[in-house]
């Protein structure tokens, strides 16, 4: 039997793979920045983690809308538990980073100490969920993972 396809592909590559290392950078990068500010106070580290929580809520949302297209596409990904745990704990986090977003913009550094970094903390020990369910899907259901013998190259 083959594997499960990935719908949203290029050139029989997946997308999502190709989309997810940016939020997660930009999340986990978010974080750092925070215990940067509240260890110096320096608001650089404040404004950083404004842009990288933005910049990781676009490819987020991009990542979101492939893994969607993905998700639908092939009925043996739909049935996998690991991948609506993988898709829920996503959108937790996702909702957790607009929120965390959106206080900083609105409150600016006042925000960070203690709610923000707390919340940042808490999307990184999901993005570990997540992000193992992600890898269990490609390791143990070859999702997405080709199914013919790779042409050795000369």
């Amino acid at each position: 039997m083959n594997n499960p396809k990935s719908t949203a592909q290029i050139a029989g590559h997946p997308i999502h793979p190709m989309l997810i290392p940016f939020p997660v950078a930009c999340f986990v990068l978010a974080f750092v920045s925070d215990i940067a500010f509240w260890r110096t106070s320096n608001e650089f580290w404040a404004s950083a983690s404004l842009w990288l929580l933005g910049i990781g809520l676009i490819m987020a949302a991009l990542a979101a809308v492939v893994g969607v297209i993905d998700l639908f596409g092939d009925n043996r990904i739909r049935n996998l538990n690991d991948a609506w745990l993988h898709a829920g704990g996503n959108v937790i986090m996702v909702l957790i980073q607009l929120y965390n977003w959106y206080s900083r913009y609105t409150e600016g550094t006042s925000a960070i100490i203690p709610t923000g970094i707390v919340l940042s903390f808490v999307v990184v020990l999901i993005l570990l969920v997540t992000g193992w369910k992600g890898w269990e899907m490609v390791y143990r259901d070859h999702v997405g993972v080709a199914d013919e013998t790779p042409v050795t190259r000369s």
